[in-house]
């Protein structure tokens, strides 16, 4: 998972710090060869960044960078459904002249609006805090050689990382719309 690949926004930063380093390095000996290695390891630092800030979706599920996997909340789920029946509903009601289905889609669609934002949100919370306290776990495991537990922390940050990303993947969708 984690530690097998170099996807973490930590590493990027890293990666960036030491590509300003050799930027700073070749800018004072004039060497054309240690310009192209400051600029490669910019180039491979963000794209480090843009691999540590991935997630897929597929249906209900959010997939991290890292392989962490993580279910969408109930009230996302419901939240979406909710706002494709009542699309539905409106556009029936529309097609028949029907002004009672078109009132009943339209309150169906926000009533979901409503219910995916507070999915989300929960959604979002509860992966920060995964993330972090996968973090702060695995971090107290090294120190005391808890494999097992390191183990399970990284699966705990990971899964919570798959969660934040994947709401964050729907809002930036949400507001290219």
């Amino acid at each position: 998972m984690s530690d097998n690949n170099n996807t973490s926004t930590l590493n990027s930063y890293i990666t960036s710090a030491a590509g300003a380093v050799q930027s700073g390095i070749a800018s004072i000996t004039g060497n054309t060869g240690d310009k192209a290695n400051a600029e490669h390891t910019k180039s491979e630092a963000e794209a480090q960044k843009a691999a540590s800030q991935s997630a897929a979706k597929l249906g209900p599920f959010s997939i991290g960078s890292e392989g962490g996997v993580a279910k969408d909340s109930s009230d996302r789920t419901q939240g979406q459904y909710d706002q494709t029946m009542g699309s539905l509903k409106e556009a029936t009601g529309n097609l028949l002249g029907n002004d009672g289905l078109v009132r009943s889609g339209r309150e169906q669609n926000a009533s979901g609006q409503g219910q995916e934002a507070k999915g989300q949100l929960s959604d979002l919370g509860q992966g920060i805090s995964d993330r972090v306290g996968g973090a702060v776990g695995g971090a107290l495991d090294t120190l005391t050689g808890d494999r097992e537990g390191q183990q399970k922390n990284m699966e705990r940050h990971d899964e919570g990382k798959a969660r934040q990303r994947g709401v964050e993947l729907e809002l930036n969708k949400d507001n290219k719309n």
